[in-house]
């Protein structure tokens, strides 16, 4: 009985022995489960957003791609344009090439063409038509260094300063263009005035009066200073109807009275106490000048060359035109 009832007893605390660890074991498991469905779950989070942003990500990439589409279509378009501007580009220059282009009112033939299309403004005409030439020494060149150079040369040296040259040239083609019936009067001015061919007034209708015109042009040396007041007072006494000046700049001198002129009166250089002239001395110049030749009825018109340090020039040249219906025209520097 002893022997049954201790094998009965070792029975049982085997099974129960058994039955804790197939618990524990079952916990474990279940934990295990969680902790992977939980994993399960994040992922699932995960994928959704990467799928999310692939979407979006694909998206711009077919507008990015629509956007590339339509530049190329642009692109194509302008591609073709400008191939297109370029053959008439090509057919207007060879049109051009073809073509002598000459004014019909040229009394002479100038081997460069008919008039430029950037001077299309400026017309010569008018019945009494005076040209004032600056023949000043700043006519010689742009630069102040070789304009001071040349000064101090000899007189062919001086004769041969380009921006003389090329004043000789507009000159031409100023001629060139003055009307058969006008009366033309030639004045070339720096510190005293010249008038240029056999007369006051002439009437260019033949090669003989310009070549007098050319003749005494060439024999003139740029020398001086630039004294616009005696140029405007000798036109003031020819009654006419148009004025063109050629010209760099404002004046250098003035009247002999207008050391007591105020401000002009504070100019040193005008009192001979100083071999320069400021700018606001050159400006109060320049209108006092105007203003004494009351040139009143009368276009003018300006053709402003180049120089350094006179800034103010254009502006004053401007107004001074404007309100008389004329023009300033600073030329390209290929021109004439």
């Amino acid at each position: 009985m002893a022997c049954g009832l201790g094998a009965m007893v070792l029975v049982f605390i085997l099974v129960k022995f058994d039955a804790s660890d197939s618990d524990a074991e079952s916990n474990h498991l279940i934990e295990e489960v969680q902790l992977l469905e939980s994993k399960q779950v994040k992922l699932q989070q995960m994928l959704d957003q990467l799928h999310n942003v692939s979407q979006s990500e694909t998206e711009k990439i077919k507008k990015l791609e629509e956007n590339l589409a339509l530049i190329k279509q642009e692109f194509a378009q302008k591609e073709l344009n400008l191939n297109n501007k370029k053959r008439e580009l090509v057919s207007l220059k060879n049109s051009i090439a073809t073509s002598a282009i000459r004014q019909k009112s040229d009394l002479i033939q100038d081997d460069r063409g008919g008039e430029e299309n950037y001077l299309i403004g400026l017309k010569v005409e008018g019945q009494r038509i005076v040209l004032l030439v600056d023949s000043s020494a700043s006519m010689t060149d742009e630069k102040l260094l070789n304009i001071i150079k040349r000064k101090n040369s000899s007189i062919q040296n001086k004769k041969q300063g380009p921006k003389w040259l090329r004043t000789k040239k507009i000159a031409r083609w100023f001629l060139a263009r003055a009307p058969k019936k006008s009366q033309l009067s030639i004045i070339a001015f720096n510190d005293s005035i010249h008038y240029l061919g056999k007369s006051k007034w002439l009437s260019v209708t033949t090669d003989e009066v310009l070549n007098d015109f050319y003749k005494e042009l060439d024999s003139i040396v740029p020398s001086g200073a630039t004294n616009l007041y005696k140029g405007l007072q000798a036109v003031s006494r020819l009654n006419a109807t148009d004025l063109y000046i050629i010209t760099d700049g404002l004046p250098t001198a003035g009247g002999s009275n207008y050391t007591h002129v105020n401000p002009l009166s504070e100019c040193s250089s005008l009192l001979g106490k100083s071999k320069s002239i400021s700018g606001e001395c050159r400006v109060e110049l320049f209108r006092q000048s105007i203003n004494d030749a009351s040139l009143t009825g009368l276009k003018i018109n300006i053709i402003l060359l180049p120089i350094e340090g006179d800034p103010d020039a254009v502006n004053e040249y401007w107004s001074w035109a404007a309100a008389t219906g004329g023009l300033v025209i600073s030329p390209a520097e290929n021109w004439p």
